[in-house]
């Protein structure tokens, strides 16, 4: 059974006055950031390490409680927004606001004088109300809130898109070392030591550790370098912008009645983000326009796509919401991967299965090409005695490594739970496991379990991970030197991804579900997705113009020990499809390591169909255009289809005398 529930008005969405602060109180240090997360450091801190060698221990004793914001406007001075209004809860007349307070229990909870502002025949109107209870909503991020007088779902819906707002004199009481940051804002920076005003406070964000204080430099400031000798920053009108971290150690002094801070800012830093480049402001916005027009043409190109397959209602998120919802929608739509879904849809009648290793390799039981080995010559660099006559299997393949005939693919995705058909008792028991992803430093800094550091330079790497996670993975080559790897030859790619799709038929055809108006839901396609990934970025294309003769793909630790035996054995067979198993299979599901020829991976890129899809039943939520209406699905069984590939279809695009099956034994 489905239940629906009134998301948003039929009238095109005002959206919520954005937050231009958005830094939140600090709790934890610095230090305890970096120690908490391998991938924490951002390039602002990686500089200032390099800079300054105690900076890493900065402590931040300075926060902002910056999600109270006074409003400039003439129409809403004394006021300051801590929420709008998001969409209705029942029937009852209560709504559902998204905060923008650091101070919620207080101002949702505490019945009393609240003021609403919104938009009324084109005119900013501001009211007051009398909030008589509220509570949070469980999981969802928002509060629910009930207002005197407002006892309908119709008086309710009048107020979405409205923003809600407090007195400015209300404003809580801050610690000491605690600011507002409409209070920083404006505020003259000035050179402790010198005295000299080099700038002004126009913003400030936080990133996690600790605020940072977002300065415009004036156009002409001479900055002391750390070395006795001086720097003159040239820039124009309204000069260039930097950032300076909001501790105290930089920021000791900040004098609110005089509206300036004076700073102790280390070496370099604030050369550090002055814009490097040289071209002119007409070649720049030349060239933003160019990328602008060829992104014009890939969306026109993809909405035709989807028009093809009758998919026109993802468009209707266009006509509502502001600027940066449609920007986001129209990025969604270009990264559907059309040609692989019309695929999964033709295969959509298969039935769904979630299928183990063993099930995929039932037909390599008649190749002919195979190879036994115990697992303690599972290991790169393991003792000639233990591989006896396989030595020159792994002579072959080092050969081969350090003439940069290889090139390795690491999936750090997790696909152990894809492809399993939905059960209700597991439904809220599953969750990631991210061990392989932060093991992935030790992997890549084990030189007998992985690429020997000083072939490192001529092994092309690509590593494909969850989107939310290519930001960190960067990071960490980054900060480690590539681990020795030729950053020209590094790719980060995010993991495949297809939209979730209706299971029921809707005018002959599976509809594309909805996250939110101007978000498509997606889920990961599985270990398949690796080929179309190599496809769709010419990353083979890449590979195959720098002489790489065969790819290694890999999937879980296990995996990747003993790519090389397998990579002579393919190479020594003149075989164009490798996999190697191990005896207890059934308990690795979801980790496969497989070397191809870059003629069978050229041949795959080309003709996608040699994959395979699944189609999944399980329960999505999602969003629906009802009568010019939003509204939110919560489905309690099945109602959609999750695609699901398994990199072993790779194996009907090849004939069984040119595949090798290396079996591992304990």
């Amino acid at each position: 059974m489905q239940t629906a529930s009134l998301l948003c008005s039929s009238n095109p969405i005002s959206s919520p006055q954005p937050s231009l602060y958005t830094c939140r109180p600090l709790i934890a240090s610095f230090r305890n950031r970096l120690s908490r997360s391998l991938f924490a450091s951002s390039r602002l801190r990686l500089s200032l390490n390099r800079l300054h060698g105690h900076c890493h221990g900065l402590s931040p004793l300075h926060s902002t409680a910056t999600e109270e914001m006074i409003q400039a406007s003439k129409n809403v001075s004394g006021f300051v927004a801590i929420g709008f209004v998001s969409s209705v809860h029942g029937l009852q007349g209560e709504i559902c606001i998204k905060p923008s307070t650091d101070f919620p229990e207080l101002r949702f909870c505490k019945a009393g004088r609240r003021w609403i502002r919104q938009q009324v025949s084109g005119k900013e109107t501001i009211k007051e109300v009398e909030l008589v209870e509220g509570r949070e909503h469980p999981g969802r991020k928002s509060w629910i809130l009930r207002f005197s007088g407002i006892e309908t779902m119709d008086e309710a819906r009048q107020l979405v898109g409205s923003t809600l707002l407090v007195e400015e004199d209300d404003r809580p009481h801050l610690e000491e070392g605690e600011f507002y940051t409409p209070d920083l804002v404006g505020m003259r920076v000035i050179l402790k030591e010198t005295g000299q005003v080099v700038g002004t406070v126009v913003d400030v964000f936080n990133t996690g550790a600790s605020d940072l204080l977002h300065v415009m430099l004036k156009s002409s400031v001479v900055m002391p370098n750390g070395s006795g000798e001086s720097n003159l920053i040239e820039a124009g009108d309204s000069g260039p912008l930097v950032w300076v971290p909001f501790v105290e150690e930089i920021v000791p002094n900040v004098d609110l009645t005089r509206r300036e801070m004076q700073i102790t800012p280390p070496k370099g830093l604030l050369e550090l983000n002055v814009r490097s480049d040289e071209r002119s402001k007409k070649e720049r916005r030349q060239l933003e326009w160019k990328e602008r027009k060829k992104f014009q043409k890939r969306l026109i190109a993809a909405k035709k796509k989807l028009c093809e397959m009758e998919q026109q209602h993802i468009f209707h998120g266009f006509r509502y919401g502001g600027k940066s919802q449609k920007s986001l929608l129209a990025d969604q739509i270009v990264s559907v991967n059309s040609k692989l879904l019309q695929q999964a849809l033709q295969d959509i009648e298969i039935a769904s299965k979630r299928w183990s290793i063993t099930e995929s390799l039932t037909g390599t039981k008649l190749v002919r090409n195979r190879l036994r080995i115990s697992e303690k010559c599972f290991t790169p660099h393991t003792s000639e005695e233990n591989l006896g006559a396989n030595i020159t299997l792994q002579e072959k393949a080092l050969h081969l490594v350090s003439k940069g005939k290889v090139a390795a693919v690491l999936d750090m995705s997790d696909h152990r739970n894809q492809g399993k058909e939905y059960d209700s008792g597991l439904a809220f028991s599953m969750s990631m496991d991210n061990s392989e992803t932060s093991s992935l430093q030790t992997l890549l800094c084990d030189d007998e379990r992985f690429v020997k550091v000083e072939n490192r330079l001529f092994v092309p790497l690509v590593l494909i991970c969850p989107a939310d996670e290519i930001n960190s993975m960067e990071k960490l080559f980054a900060s480690n030197n590539y681990f020795g790897f030729d950053p020209e030859k590094v790719w980060f790619l995010k993991e495949e991804r297809l939209p979730v799709v209706s299971s029921l038929l809707e005018q002959n055809r599976h509809k594309i579900l909805m996250k939110s108006p101007w978000e498509i839901l997606q889920s990961p396609v599985g270990s398949g997705g690796v080929i179309s990934l190599l496809s769709s970025n010419s990353i083979v294309e890449n590979l195959a113009q720098i002489g790489v003769e065969y790819v290694q793909v890999c999937h879980g630790e296990r995996y990747i020990g003993g790519s090389s035996l397998l990579l002579g054995f393919v190479n020594a067979m003149e075989a164009d499809i490798g996999v190697q198993i191990f005896d207890d299979t059934e308990v690795m599901e979801g980790g496969f390591g497989m070397i191809f020829s870059m003629d069978l991976m050229k041949k795959l890129t080309r003709k996608m169909n040699k994959l395979q899809f699944y189609a999944i039943a399980k329960p999505n939520s999602h969003v629906e255009l009802v009568e010019k209406k939003w509204v939110n699905v919560d489905p309690s069984s099945p109602n959609s289809y999750e695609f699901y590939s398994t990199i072993f279809s790779c194996l009907n695009a090849c004939s069984l005398d040119r595949i090798c099956v290396m079996e591992i034994t304990e």
